[in-house]
């Protein structure tokens, strides 16, 4: 199961590198540069929860355009074609699933940490 979460993670990273998406351009850590005080301040990388938040609602916008065009095709629209059609409600669907992949790992490390002993 690792393997196949691992593969449709590499699946997607490879997908944003091609469209060009945020999360190509985006830093993989937070950067944090040092003043000459010695106080850290925070360089441009978000932190998780806008993280997520953001994946969220890339989600969001992936199945709303995917519902817009099924819509378009359904009323007969000639730029809405079935292939097209399909790929969006395809693409929702991928997005959909990993999104739901990764909160069941997030609440199962909750809960592994939760059960640690102290």
């Amino acid at each position: 199961m690792t393997d196949a979460i691992s593969s449709i993670l590499s699946q997607i990273r490879a997908h944003e590198m091609r469209a060009g998406g945020a999360l190509a351009e985006a830093p993989l850590g937070n950067a944090i540069a040092v003043d000459g005080a010695g106080r850290g301040n925070q360089v441009g990388a978000p932190g998780f929860g806008q993280a997520l938040s953001n994946a969220i609602d890339k989600v969001s916008q992936t199945q709303a355009n995917a519902g817009a065009l099924q819509q378009a095709f359904e009323l007969g629209d000639p730029r809405a074609d079935l292939a097209r059609v399909m790929v969006a409600m395809q693409q929702s669907q991928v997005a959909f699933r990993a999104t739901v992949e990764v909160r069941n790992r997030l609440v199962q490390a909750y809960q592994d940490v939760m059960n640690m002993p102290i």
